[in-house]
Parts: structure tokens; sequence; C-alpha cells
């Protein structure tokens, strides 16, 4: 780094320790307004960030907690419900169950390909990942205790794919002693879209004065709001017009979703624990959720079934109790997720046959040009097991340590064949009729590590955390991709160098395995000014493992690392009515994984450059009044290159970032992450006769952001504008009854997502689609406890 650059950081750090030691002077202030205070207090929140239990008050991380209730009173139903309410939290989604997360601006675009780089956000649900290369799978939200989300890099406590942050997804547990459960049902419209309903329940049911079993059930009816509409397409070298008159149809892209988790507690002893575990889920989604502006708002013309079914489970087992005074557990877990797609790959053809006339070279048996059309038909099979063991010292000892080890493995199965109706067998690959590309491989991930973290007081206020993560990292690729030799000379079948080791594939070019080892720490220091507040400050990083290329002659690209300099305030004020958290942050990436499709649509991936993230996060609970609760969250981001992005890289593999023209130079923002993202929420609690009512109002903004970090790519797809939508909702209680009506997105507010085009931006680019939220949602929801 120049002296400028460590200069510009060195300032930027100065501001942000001015601005904490500011925040910590209003202590003064907050006790002479405490004097006034009523008695509405913050309500607790318990969180396991540190793999204890503790107040998240108390907790020295950038933490954002969603608890139960909340979840509740927001209408959070999937993933896509709760991240908007995380301010640091970007979501990069074309469907449901396939989204990319990111958080603090770490993000360079390109990434969920299935042979592209690993997930920079790992996903828990319990102690058990469940990130999977291609997305974090779409849990139904209900029962659940609380969501988690920690920011900045995990490596110490957390694994490879927590290098710039953690969300975890907390279930209630079974409970012993006690018998008790719920169901609730909802019915809800989409604007100009279609229905949907809900029906849900839980069951806590005693076995035994040792053992409990809960039993969670859920079926989800989501309308669908894209219309496929009618059209046409004429291919000019093939000199035919096709049409979807039998495919078109309005709110073609509903979704249905059923599932099941059961988990039964067992205490063997007074100081063990036992909790197996299982969850399943299956989601049939029609239709695809992104429209094209050119043919109408929520409208787009697609010409084949387009769709997915994603049916996965999870087995866990949880362990826990005690030897002498040191907490022992055990979590590990097996997680299996089958998903079929297929979807409309026309786009390719038509421009690639438009701009270079391919279409010429796709022909029949007799060598009569046919209807150049592809569609691709999708299957990912994918396991995950994981395995960790750790040991804690009891939390009020002045000194204090949490130690473990960690395994996992996992494996994708991927067959992607993309075809055109009626293709000549001289030029389908082997064995795949009407198979123009196939790709048959197996991709496997494994990392493996010992952590620790040593807390010792040095006194009642001052407390210094130290810990370490020792890791080894192993990825390999093998398989088939590419044409048949009689379409291409060259690539796929005429590229092979063995017979098939991936059963199903013609035969083998590529099988490559790459390994690698490192370190990632945390330097805590935290401070407590008195009971109700505190600053710490936080040196960690991150990593995310390396791979190999699926372009056989490209080099394995590296391991990305990421640096982060935290300064935060954990704070309750007049008399515990309000809380205001919040933390400064300086974090530098270094030569960071960029994926970018390729010739041929081939994911590449290199090591870019060098980026900077820094910025503020905040979060306020306010309870001023009895029955009046205030919250909100926002973060501000500024992430940018700090160094040119060339596209290529030396001969060592280290990336080249002196180029007279590079695609994206220094100071270019990085994409997906919005500059600013913030909500509140405002619910007011009375007593209307014989029930306990409520209203509520939420506002959701960001501004906006790129889809693609190189500026030619952008140019093309277009900017994503920044947009703002509400909620609002009322409702009943009565004994065990409840009854509510929402309002989501309010005001129609149609936002952007996600902008993407088929093939890369150069080729296809003139058809860009738009991933929009949904419009706007009227539902009604009743619940009955029992």
């Amino acid at each position: 780094m120049t002296s400028k650059a460590r200069g510009q950081s060195g300032r930027k750090l100065q501001i942000w320790t001015s601005v904490l030691l500011a925040s910590s002077m209003l202590t003064g202030v907050g006790h002479a307004l405490a004097q006034d205070a009523g008695t509405n207090t913050v309500e607790e929140i318990i969180i396991t960030a540190q793999k204890r239990s503790e107040d998240m008050q108390d907790v020295p991380i950038s933490v954002q907690a969603l608890g139960g209730e909340k979840l509740d009173t927001l209408q959070v139903s999937d993933f896509g419900d709760f991240v908007k309410f995380l301010p640091s939290v970007s979501v990069q989604s074309t469907a449901p169950g396939f989204g990319s997360v990111y958080m603090r601006g770490v993000a360079s675009g390109g990434d969920g390909n299935h042979s592209g780089p690993l997930p920079s956000v790992g996903i828990y649900l319990d102690e058990q990942p469940i990130t999977t290369i291609q997305g974090a799978l779409d849990v139904h939200v209900y029962d659940i205790e609380r969501v988690e989300a920690l920011a900045g890099p995990q490596g110490t406590l957390y694994g490879a794919s927590s290098q710039a942050g953690t969300i975890r997804i907390i279930t209630n547990k079974p409970q012993i002693g006690v018998l008790k459960g719920a169901v609730d049902v909802e019915v809800n419209q989409i604007s100009d879209g279609g229905a949907g309903y809900t029906a849900e329940g839980f069951v806590n049911v005693p076995i035994s004065d040792q053992a409990a079993l809960r039993v969670v059930g859920w079926y989800v009816r989501d309308g669908g709001y894209i219309d496929n509409v009618k059209g046409t397409r004429t291919y000019p070298t093939w000199g035919g017009t096709i049409n979807n008159n039998a495919i078109a149809k309005e709110d073609y892209n509903d979704v249905d979703t059923m599932g099941a988790r059961a988990a039964l507690k067992i205490d063997l002893t007074e100081d063990w624990t036992v909790t197996p575990s299982i969850m399943a889920q299956t989601q049939k989604s029609d239709g695809n959720f992104s429209y094209d502006p050119n043919v109408g708002d929520l409208k787009l013309t697609h010409f084949y079934p387009e769709g997915a079914k994603d049916k996965w489970y999870q087995a866990a087992l949880a362990v826990e109790g005690k030897v002498g005074n040191l907490d022992v557990i055990y979590a590990g877990s097996f997680l299996k997720r089958d998903v079929n797609t297929q979807s409309d790959y026309s786009d390719y053809s038509f421009f690639y046959d438009t701009l270079f006339g391919y279409g010429s070279y796709w022909v029949d048996d007799l060598n009569n040009p046919i209807n150049p059309s592809q569609y691709i038909q999708g299957i990912d099979r994918y396991k995950k097991e994981s395995h960790e063991f750790r040991i804690s010292t009891p939390g009020e000892n002045p000194l204090r340590m949490v130690g473990g080890l960690f395994y996992q493995n996992q494996t994708h199965g991927i067959q992607q064949r993309y075809k055109i109706d009626g293709l000549g067998s001289a030029i389908e690959v082997p064995g795949w009729s009407d198979t123009l590309w196939l790709t048959k491989q197996d991709r496997s991930d494994k990392d493996m590590a010992v952590f620790g973290e040593i807390t010792y007081d040095f006194t009642e206020k001052l407390s210094v955390t130290g810990g370490i993560r020792a890791f080894k990292a192993e990825n390999g690729l093998k398989g088939f991709f590419g044409f048949g030799a009689g379409y291409s000379s060259g690539t796929g079948e005429a590229a092979c160098f063995g017979p098939a080791v991936v059963k199903g594939s013609p035969c083998t070019n590529l099988n490559k395995i790459t390994e690698e080892d490192g370190y990632t720490h945390r330097l805590n220091v935290t401070y407590k000014i008195d009971d109700d507040k505190m600053v710490y400050g936080t040196w960690s990083t991150g990593y995310r493992p390396g791979g190999i290329n699926r372009r056989g002659t490209l080099p394995p690209y590296d391991s990305d690392f990421l640096t982060n300099y935290e300064l935060g305030w954990k704070t309750s004020w007049l008399q515990n009515s309000l809380r205001w958290n919040g933390a400064v942050y300086l974090e530098r990436w270094d030569d960071f994984q960029f994926a970018i499709l390729g010739s041929n649509g081939l994911t590449e991936i290199k090591n870019a450059a060098q980026a900077e993230m820094y910025g503020v996060e905040s979060d306020v609970v306010w309870r001023p009044t009895n029955g009046l609760t205030l919250s909100g969250g926002g973060a501000w981001t500024n992430a940018e290159l700090s160094e040119n992005y060339c596209g290529f890289v030396d001969a060592k593999g280290n990336p080249v970032t002196k180029c007279p023209a590079p695609l994206a130079p220094a100071g270019t923002e990085l994409p997906i992450t919005p500059k600013f993202k913030a909500n509140l929420t405002a619910r007011y609690e009375f007593v209307l006769g014989e029930f306990d009512a409520h209203v509520q109002g939420s506002m959701v903004t960001q501004t906006s952001s790129w889809t693609d970090l190189r500026l030619a790519e952008r140019a093309i797809i277009g900017e994503q504008k920044g947009w703002t939508s509400f909620d609002f909702s009322t409702g009943l209680e009565t004994g065990a009854w409840s009854m509510q009506v929402y309002f989501q997105n309010l005001t129609d507010e149609r936002a952007s997502l996600y902008r993407y085009a088929q093939c890369a931006e150069s080729v296809c680019g003139g058809q860009t689609y738009i991933v929009p939220n949904q419009p706007r949602t009227i539902g009604f929801r009743l619940g009955r406890e029992f």
C-alpha cells in the first residue's frame, strides 16, 4: 500500500474514533435524561454469537438480532423477508433458493455459479452450516427463536464461508414438561397477481420427565405476479419464426413450499442433553422471477417452460454436557439437497445467430437448418457433512476460553444439458440426445480447522480477547464439460484426455485438485463504561478458499482474505427504554476472487485486485411511552477498488493491476451493495375493549447499486435505482386467538433486486431482465394457541 493510501486510511480511522468517543461522552447526558424516563424497558435478547448464551448488549460484536416476536410482527416468512431488515446485508437473487448473500460491501458480482467461488457469508441453522455453492437454503421462517446477523469476518469461531459475516437461524427447541402448540392460517392477494395461502403449526409434547418432542409443519402457496405474454421471435439464419402460444400465461411464477421440522430433547442426566433433529422442505417454483422492461411492467416473453424443484433435508445432532466445570458440545449434521431446474436459453441462440450466424451450425441429421432455440435442463445434487466439537470454560470466570475442532465435507454433482430439439446426432454430445453442450462434473470442497479464543478481564471494566483459527482446505473438480467432437475440434470431447470418471459423462477433460492452509485471527478490546454502556475495538481477518477453474487451461484461483478494523458501541439509556448500538469499520479485501462469463459462457474465476470498504452501521430501539415501540437500523457503506482491475494475472497467478485500459480502474464502486440502506418500524399496542390491539408501520429504503464491477458491462446492464417500500399491519388478540390484516409494499414500489442478461453482456446485453420485489400484497392471518 502506498504512503498516500495509508495516510487516507489513518485519517478515516481518526474520524471514526472521534465519532465513537463523542458517543461515549453522551453518557453524562444519558444519566440526566434517565431521571425522567419511564419504565418501558427494551426487551433483553439472548444470543449465542460467541458460542455461549449471552445478553446481546454484552457481546462485543456488530450483531443484529430479530427475535421470534419481531419476526412474527414483520410477517417474515422466508429468507428474503428478514434480509431486508438487516442493513448490512445485501442479496443478489434470481429465484427462491438461488440467492447470493453479501455483507458490508464485500461483493464482486458474478458469484453463484456451480463452478464458481464459495460464498463469502456463512448461513447457519442452529449450530450447523447450511450454505451451498449456489445459494443459501430458503428456510421457511416459523416457530423460530431468533435470527442473528454477525457483520464482519467471523473466521475464528466460524468457518471458511464466514469471510464477511454470518447469519444464524435459531429454532425454538423442545421444552420438557410443557404441552403447547399453535396453528396459523393466512390468505393473501397480490396486486394484479395471484392469490396465496399458508397453513402452519407446531406442537410441543412432553414424553417423560426427561424428554420432549417439538414438531413443526407448514404449507405455503405464493401467488405469481410475472406474466409470460404471447410473442414471436424470428431467427435470421434459420429464417423461421417461433411463438410461445403453448406456454404463455399470466402470473406464472407461483411457488408451493411444504416442509416439516422435528426435534427431540432428552436430558440423559442433570448435566447431559442430547437433541437430535431433522428438517425437510420441498419447494416447487414455476416460471421466471424477472421481467423484460421492453415487453412491459412485470412481463416477459419466453418460449420454453421454466421452473425449479428444490428438495432438501438436514439431519442434525447436538450433544451438550459438562466435564468438571467445562461445557462440552458436539454438533454434527448431514444435508442432502436435490435441485431440478429448467430454463429458457433462447436469448443466447438468438443473439449468437443474429450477431455471428451460429444458426447455420445447428442442423438435423439431414443437414437441414433447425429451430436453433436452446433451453437448459439442470440437475444439482448436493451433500454436506459437518462436525464440530468444542469446549468452553464458565462464562463468569475472569479468564475464559472456548476452543474446538471443525470438519466439513461438501460435494456437488453437476449436470447441465443445453438442448436444441431435433439436433443432428453427428453434433450431439455422445450419449445425450439433442444436447449441444453438456456439463457433467463432480465438485468437492473440504475444510478442517482447529480454533480457540481466550478472554481475560483485566479489570471489571476492561477485557481483552484473542483468537486464532488454523485451517486446511481442499477443492476438487472433475468430469466433462463442452461440445461433442462433431461440433468442436478443440474443446469438449475433443479435449478429453481419459475415460469417464464421472458416471454418465462421455469422457474426462477436467480432473484437478488444489489444497491450501493458513490461519485467521481476532483481537478484541472491550471497555465497559458502566452497566449499560460499553465500547470495543476489533482487529479480525476472514478468508475464502481458492479452487479449480472449470476451463482447465486457466490456473487455479487463490484464496482471498479480508482484514477488518472495527470500533463499536453497545449502549442502553433512559432506564433501558432506549437501546443504541453501532459500529464503524475499515476493511481491506486482498486479491479478491472475481467470476466472469468467458467464451462459450464458461465461468472464469480470477484473483482481481484489492478493494477497501469503510462505513458505519447502527440500530436503535426506543420505547418512549407505554405501548409505543420505535425501532430501526441503517448502514452507510463505501466499497470501492483501491487498485485497478485489469482482468488477468501474471505467470505466478498474481493479479496485474497496472495496464493501459483497466476493466475497472481504482476508485470504482463495488457492485450489489447500496451506499445506504435503512429501515424503521413503529408499533403501537393498546387495549380495545376486550382485545389487545396493535397498529404497525415499517419502511425499508436503499440507494442505487450496480450488478457488475466492470465499467463496460455495467454500462450495458444499467444501474439499479434506489427504492423505498412501506408495510402496514393491524391486529387483535384475545385469549388464545389472534388475527391480523397486513399490507406489504403498500405503495406498490417497483424495486430492482437484480439486473442481468442470459449470456455475456457484450452479446446478450440487448435483452436485459430485472428481478423485482413482490408487488403490493394484502393478507389476513388467523392464529390459535393451545
